[in-house]
């Protein structure tokens, strides 16, 4: 990702044409990512890389097993 003034934001290969349905990435200033819902463009999250790959991990796990609710 590249840094720039103004987020450039990412979307998922996986989100398609399906409208405001996805998780978007965007490289930010400080080597953070900052991630949004496509649906509340204006809301954020910035985090670390190191701490978005520990999620990413523990998702990837764990989508293998049964959903309880």
């Amino acid at each position: 990702m590249r840094h720039a003034p103004h987020p450039h934001w990412l979307k998922s290969s996986f989100s398609g044409d399906g409208g405001n349905n996805c998780i978007e990435l965007a490289a930010t200033r400080n080597s953070g990512i900052s991630l949004r819902e496509s649906e509340s463009p204006a809301t954020a999250v910035t985090t670390n890389r190191t701490a978005l790959r520990a999620l990413l991990r523990h998702i990837k796990a764990r989508s293998t097993e049964p959903f309880h609710s």
